[in-house]
């Protein structure tokens, strides 16, 4: 009995620590292409038959050596994600990237990946990164990036990017350690959801009052990634 015990404890503690360190489920098998139609609804998707799988499955024409507009962009920035959606093959893999393109004063403003880290490079120009951490330090945490260099935004931390120079753009690469990172831009969700939360809750929130938060609800909160 004790021995069952043992084994039981074991294998308990194995799941806490399989889970602790993988955000996504790990492969059990060279590859679970994600099979977009089935009906069947699992954490991620539902393996394709792998008889059925083929090249094109693992490939995207994504063009991501060509600039992105950021022309229409209030905030100056254009994010193009290749995750699980785009490349059914990814799923499982816990993987993703992004191209992000920058105006000039352009940024990618504060956001949180709640399944991914991301680890970034800058392709042309410079930007100014952070992160900040969680309560209660709220420590930020800033560098300017040059040309080469690369910064880590860590997991679930609110994080931004912002291109300094008035007059070039800027181009960056990400990788994100999840087939579907997600993306939660904090002005968006706290003033741009659906249904608004109560101006109640946000001027008591902000300390502001009740007619800023309402102002704040009436612009329009787009989201930059395509």
């Amino acid at each position: 009995m004790a021995t069952s015990s043992y084994f039981l404890l074991a294998a308990f503690l194995a799941l806490i620590a399989s889970q602790a360190i993988a955000s996504d489920p790990s492969p059990l098998q060279d590859f679970c292409v994600a099979d977009m139609h089935s009906p069947v609804r699992v954490n991620g998707f539902v393996c394709k038959d792998p008889m059925a799988v083929n090249a094109e499955d693992f490939f995207m024409a994504a063009n991501l050596d060509k600039p992105r507009d950021t022309k229409m962009s209030k905030v100056g920035s254009n994010v193009t994600l290749v995750n699980v959606m785009k490349i059914p093959g990814l799923n499982t893999l816990g993987i993703s990237l992004a191209r992000i393109d920058y105006a000039p004063l352009g940024q990618n403003p504060p956001h949180t990946h709640p399944r991914a880290t991301e680890i970034l490079t800058v392709l042309e120009g410079t930007l100014y990164v952070g992160f900040v951490t969680s309560n209660t330090d709220n420590k930020l945490f800033t560098k300017v990036l040059n040309k080469g260099d690369v910064f880590v935004f860590p997991e679930g931390l609110i994080h931004f990017q912002f291109n300094p120079d008035h007059y070039k753009p800027a181009v960056a690469i990400a990788a994100l350690s999840s087939q579907n990172p997600g993306t939660i831009t904090i002005a968006n969700a706290v003033f741009g959801s659906k249904p608004p939360i109560s101006d109640d809750v946000l001027a008591k929130a902000f300390q502001v009052q009740k007619g800023t938060i309402d102002w704040l609800q009436a612009q329009f909160w787009e989201n930059n990634h395509y």
